[in-house]
């Protein structure tokens, strides 16, 4: 199989399989608009602090300014933080200038951009979420990094390690951690406190269980309150299953990408979601989880530490947000908890001068501070371990221990299993599975049996790709 037959069959099976469902992004952002929408760095509708970190000058034989595009995912809150760390990079040299583009959700920037690598319209440097930037990866549509890091003098070493490893392949870096999250327990400390509860996360299911009927309210048959909320197939119920799925045991797939969704212990964490929803009656399923948790509905829920920030926001003068680590099963089991978000990657076949400066624009946002002032204004982790340990975001976390929880805890996690990341439409696939066990009360065993086998199909073409590209 040539190279170019596997990147057309790619990018042909990406455009017809990625269109039936768009998702949420982990932030818990919609996406606002339908469309691209460039927005001058002048008009980025958040004030940017002047960063004391410069961006190097970038290699230019003609001593002219370079001019690139970044396609980016955020809207809300995040957008906001988002073009504004666009401008702080132009405002602080004058050898590269970013064009912000919005593209939609992550789904939607990955269909855009397979259409443009179709059309041979690409941007300069890209956003893709953790379940994207593989696929592009082994359409072989992103570059290796590592030159071009060398270049603009990135030090690889002050990454997080267990962020910057998930974007390499063959010992070299495709994908550079920016927006990356983990899920929290978040709760309402009101409601906790009205139900006579501890001022924490609990520290076990076994143990939320018994705080449950203390956090739900009903009028007749109706729920008006729910103890908890899960997020519907739509909106990364597989990314939050992920970690439940290692705390009772099981797993979605083994690394040689043999699906493992019909094993018993992941049965049973499967059996656990749809107790709480229909046996229990604690938990409710709904396509909105944030709206859900700030508008009161839901005492408790567990996303991503992206949507921190805007959810302090939203509810404040309401109650006060409390975050912890996510539970265990019970009392010493095994602790599971993933990463997620997006990263940074950069479209092969671009000019060199058009490279090299995407990678200017890359190492500026993730460096000490501008992650840093990312961190602080969005909820994501700090990406490298300066920023973390800088004084600015020691006193930050000193004074909102909410955003140090994602940092204390993500020693603890660990990647996501290739079933949902790795394989194409992983994630809706083992979502709409879900959705069949909690909404439609299907017997477990049967679905996850069909899912499993899905899955198996849907991952024999990855590993022909991964064959022909890797050897």
């Amino acid at each position: 199989m040539s190279e170019q037959v596997t990147r057309r069959k790619f990018l042909r099976g990406l455009l017809l399989g990625s269109g039936a469902t768009l998702l949420a992004a982990c932030g818990g952002q919609q996406a606002a608009t339908p469309a691209a929408t460039a927005v001058p760095a002048s008009a980025a509708t958040a004030a940017a602090p002047a960063a004391a970190a410069t961006a190097p000058a970038v290699v230019s034989q003609t001593g002219s300014g370079v001019n690139i595009t970044y396609w980016g995912s955020f809207s809300g809150n995040l957008g906001e933080a988002e073009q504004a760390m666009v401008q702080m990079f132009n405002e602080s040299q004058q050898d590269v200038q970013v064009t912000y583009q919005f593209q939609g959700s992550y789904e939607e920037t990955a269909q855009k951009f397979t259409a443009a690598l179709q059309a041979r319209t690409i941007p300069d440097v890209i956003l893709l979420s953790d379940v994207w930037w593989f696929g592009f990866y082994v359409g072989e549509a992103i570059t290796a990094l590592d030159e071009l890091a060398t270049g603009a003098g990135m030090d690889f070493a002050d990454f997080e390690p267990v962020l910057l490893n998930e974007g390499v392949r063959q010992n070299k870096h495709y994908w550079i951690p920016f927006a990356r999250s983990t899920p929290l327990f978040y709760y309402n400390k009101d409601l906790f406190a009205a139900a006579g509860l501890p001022d924490r996360a609990p520290a076990t299911w076994a143990e939320f269980a018994e705080w449950a009927p203390k956090l739900t309210k009903t009028d007749g048959s109706t729920m008006t309150q729910a103890a908890f909320v899960h997020p519907n197939g739509a909106s990364y119920i597989a990314w939050l299953f992920q970690g439940v799925t290692w705390q009772f045991g099981g797993t979605y797939s083994k690394p040689d990408f043999t699906m493992t969704l019909d094993d018993a212990n992941t049965m049973r964490a499967a059996q656990f979601y749809a107790d709480t929803a229909n046996k229990e009656k604690w938990a409710l399923l709904s396509a909105d989880i944030n709206k859900e948790f700030v508008g009161g509905t839901a005492a408790t829920m567990m996303a991503s530490t992206g949507a921190l920030a805007g959810i302090i926001a939203n509810t404040e003068g309401k109650f006060q947000v409390g975050t912890g680590f996510l539970p265990l099963e019970q009392e010493g089991g095994p602790f599971g908890c993933c990463t997620g978000g997006a990263g940074l990657a950069i479209p092969s076949g671009a000019p060199a001068e058009k490279q090299q400066a995407a990678m200017q624009f890359i190492k500026y946002v993730t460096d000490t501070e501008p992650a840093a002032i990312w961190a602080q204004r969005t909820g994501y982790m700090p990406v490298r371990k300066s920023s973390k340990e800088s004084q600015t975001m020691q006193a930050f976390f000193a004074e909102n221990p909410n955003f140090k929880v994602a940092v204390d805890q993500l020693p603890k996690t660990r990647a996501q299993d290739a079933a949902r990341v790795f394989v194409r439409n992983g994630d809706q696939i083992i979502g709409r599975g879900l959705e069949r066990v909690i909404v439609k009360q299907e017997a477990v065993e049967t679905v996850f049996k069909e899912v499993n086998a899905e899955l198996t199909t849907a991952a024999k073409p990855i590993l022909d790709d991964l064959k022909a590209i890797e050897g």
